[in-house]
């Protein structure tokens, strides 16, 4: 039963409708040649829109992203899908030339998260010391395991250091919220990455010979979709998607006969969107092998991006801002920890000429995870959406690990 709210529209068909309505109106305002709606997507890019005009209907009631089953609906079946026909077009070849920085950037994120708590934890203990008394710590531990690996880590981190449900509940809001602004922010810098990477001195080499390899595919085998390709692409896309959720299953029943010491529930391996997204993006690849990858002619990773931007929108909704004001020194701890993070990428991202593309989906594998990362690796070009599914898979590898490291260090700090 989904929870009780008080939003003025509880209709999921009617939410899906007003934010159909509100994605076309952004496609069709930025599309304008000149005028005021260019300039403003000048500096505001239009996926950035996509994300924050839902969030701001959630947090003026008119509907209720909590109470709406549509994000689940995005993130198990759309996602899979999108993610599909976005690996159909990929020069897998390409993904590997990309070097060693991504990874660089990604295990910095993740060194950012783990440095940025005890940061936040001491300056919170000198602005406002009751906000980081008692148990606060242990909450913490859990916001650690989301944003460096994903829900199963947070979980994991829940029972390991026995979080009390009331703390672990403030915790969930302070990850949501504070998540939602940081990929807020990484939309906007995607809007800018010309800028950034003049200021790195960034070598583009890799990320644009893999662009223009899917760009000259596409153009090669460019054709006017017909009904049958768009059946096909969905056939494609929606068909292996129910595949993965089949498969998922059963490899999860396996994992539950191996000893104790095998199963590794607390790294994902029991999670079922986990292996969703593993195997969607697997099968994808392989496709990319195939005759399948044709379909790029007629569109295919044009509607993987289109589901992708449901996905953005219904993220947003899920953001309040209001919540900023409900516990603010929580908060700030929060925001305090994110910018700690954020800033150690930009100084790695500087010391080793990385590109924003790399800065901005390592933090994002990390911070949002697989539901996410593609997102934002999609911001810079759909052919590399890819590159943040894999990155996220990694992070759900290293999540509990990181975590329960970080938890014992805010224990040794927090006396």
């Amino acid at each position: 039963m989904p929870p009780a709210t008080s939003a003025l529209i509880t209709n999921d068909a009617v939410v899906l409708g007003l934010l159909a309505m509100t994605l076309g109106g952004v496609f069709w305002t930025a599309s304008r040649a000149n005028g005021f709606w260019k300039k403003f997507y000048t500096y505001i890019p239009s996926l950035l829109m996509c994300y924050l005009i839902p969030a701001l209907l959630n947090t003026f009631g008119i509907i209720d992203g909590n109470a709406s089953g549509l994000y689940a609906v995005a993130r198990d079946y759309l996602l899979p899908s999108a993610l599909v026909l976005l690996c159909v077009a990929i020069d897998f070849g390409g993904i590997i030339r990309l070097g060693p920085k991504a990874i660089i950037m990604f295990l910095t994120g993740t060194l950012g998260v783990m440095l940025g708590a005890l940061v936040s934890f001491e300056a919170l203990r000198l602005i406002h010391p009751e906000t980081v008394a008692g148990d606060t710590w242990r909450g913490m531990t859990t916001v650690a395991g989301s944003w460096i690996g994903g829900g199963a880590n947070q979980a994991a981190m829940k029972e390991v250091f026995e979080v009390d449900a009331t703390l672990f509940g403030q915790f969930v809001a302070v990850d949501v919220l504070v998540a939602n602004v940081w990929t807020a922010v990484l939309l906007f810098l995607a809007g800018r990455a010309g800028a950034f990477d003049r200021w790195t001195g960034a070598d583009l080499t890799a990320i644009n010979a893999l662009k223009d390899s899917i760009e000259s595919y596409r153009a090669q085998h460019a054709r006017v979709a017909n009904l049958t390709d768009i059946m096909i692409i969905l056939g494609v896309g929606l068909g292996v998607t129910g595949l993965s959720h089949f498969l998922a299953g059963p490899i999860i029943s396996w994992i539950a006969t191996l000893p104790a010491e095998w199963r590794l529930q607390d790294y994902s391996l029991t999670s079922n969107f986990f292996w969703i997204v593993v195997l969607a993006t697997t099968f994808g690849l392989l496709l990319s092998f195939t005759r399948a990858r044709s379909l790029e002619g007629a569109g295919a990773s044009t509607i993987g991006s289109a589901m992708l931007y449901v996905l953005v929108a219904t993220i947003g909704m899920h953001m309040d801002l209001k919540a900023l004001f409900d516990k603010p020194f929580l908060f700030l701890l929060g925001l305090i920890w994110i910018a700690v993070h954020g800033g150690l990428m930009l100084l790695v991202a500087k010391l080793i000429r990385a590109p924003l593309f790399f800065m901005a989906v390592g933090s994002q594998a990390n911070i949002g995870g697989a539901a996410s990362a593609p997102v934002i690796a999609s911001a810079f070009h759909p052919a590399l959406a890819p590159v943040g599914v894999l990155l996220a898979v990694l992070g759900y590898a290293l999540g509990t690990y990181g975590a329960y490291i970080t938890g014992l260090l805010l224990r040794s700090v927090a006396g």
